[in-house]
């Protein structure tokens, strides 16, 4: 068995790794290392989980834990989840789309697209900057994922445009395209830009340019609906008194770089069309799958990962308070991995069963 790279996988799961150009094959899927690791969720970890593992060398999903706590109610492996980050595919994708239409240059400036959100002490900053993490604008500086903070603030609404002001107001972080730092906020005016461009909400563009083409029927945009519709497992933060329910929350915070809800057959169907097939060009797959900076390992939404020394997948994981989510694939399309966890600690470190999971899905 190859020996995963376990720590700048994690490290490439959550910020960034410098990752070999070279990408390799995986094995036949190993049903029983997936079976075992969903048979032994650690209870103080996690309440429930599902994967889904798809590709030319085999395919398998399944779920282990409860959907409720206090119940037997298993996990639905076609449930409804929030993807958080994985988002950012889904706004990437559209911006993709809409350079190709024409209707958006990724070279073009926020400033020109949007005069007078930027201060005067801010370089020009282009679109593609937005999308690959090397802008230099703060973050709104927030605690969005500390529990105290997210119990007070879960069912409060957000205007994008002033989350951006927030960040802005604390002045360039650095000079744009020289270093890369991932964050939502690149996101966020992204969003802002394609509502410029298009006359109409960023979702709009999402649901034409992406979850409609691809067939993604479980995918949606909540806008500043705190429920998840239809079957899902509900998110837990485990506190000393109890398990307080965090599933519902407004997702307005998050907007364009994380607040989208889906399975994982659709996210299964989405990775694939972005790495493989025709729903991008060859000149849109190269722009998606473009690494800025040596020493950088995000591109337009998606993550280039190292898990052996010769095999690259690419990827994105997402977590909302009570859920952490992935996905990953390799270029050839012999193996795809989405999973989501129910957490019972929001933020810190990748949680160790999401570990588990990636390493049984590519030994």
């Amino acid at each position: 068995m190859r020996k995963l790279l376990l720590v700048p996988l994690i490290a490439a799961l959550g910020l960034a790794v410098a990752a070999p150009a070279h990408a390799g094959s995986v094995p036949p899927v190993n049903g029983d290392a997936l079976r075992a690791v969903m048979s032994s969720l650690p209870k103080d970890e996690v309440s429930g989980a599902l994967a889904q593992v798809s590709g030319t060398a085999g395919s398998w999903r399944g779920s282990g834990g409860v959907a409720r706590i206090g119940t037997r109610q298993p996990v639905d492996p076609d449930g409804r989840f929030r993807v958080g980050s994985i988002t950012k595919l889904f706004t990437a994708a559209a911006a993709l789309k809409l350079d190709g239409e024409g209707v958006l240059d990724l070279d073009r400036t926020v400033q020109q697209y949007l005069p007078g959100l930027l201060t005067p002490d801010f370089l020009p900053i282009t679109v593609r900057q937005l999308l690959n993490h090397t802008h230099g604008i703060a973050g709104p500086g927030l605690a969005h994922k500390d529990p105290t903070w997210f119990l007070e603030h879960r069912y409060d609404t957000w205007d994008p445009a002033e989350v951006v002001r927030m960040g802005v107001a604390q002045g360039p972080q650095f000079d744009p395209g020289t270093r890369q730092e991932y964050g939502n906020m690149g996101y966020l005016v992204a969003g802002l830009v394609i509502e410029r461009v298009t006359g109409k909400p960023y979702g709009d563009a999402v649901r034409s340019r992406v979850i409609e083409p691809l067939g993604l029927r479980d995918t949606y945009l909540p806008g500043r609906d705190p429920r998840i519709r239809g079957p899902h497992a509900h998110g837990y933060e485990q506190t000393a008194s109890g398990y307080v329910d965090v599933t519902e929350a407004n997702p307005s915070l998050q907007w364009a770089a994380a607040e989208a809800v889906s399975t994982a057959r659709d996210l299964d169907r989405l990775l694939s069309a972005l790495l493989r097939g025709d729903y991008l060009s060859p000149a849109q797959r190269t722009e998606l799958l473009t690494v800025p900076l040596p020493d950088a390992a995000h591109a337009l939404g998606i993550t280039r990962i190292p898990l052996t020394d010769t095999l690259v997948v690419w990827g994105k994981s997402g977590d909302r308070p009570g859920y952490n989510n992935g996905v990953a694939g390799t270029l050839d399309g012999s193996r795809n991995l989405v999973y989501s966890l129910n957490t019972l600690h929001m933020g810190g470190d990748q949680p160790p069963t999401a570990i588990r999971l990636i390493t049984a899905a590519f030994s």
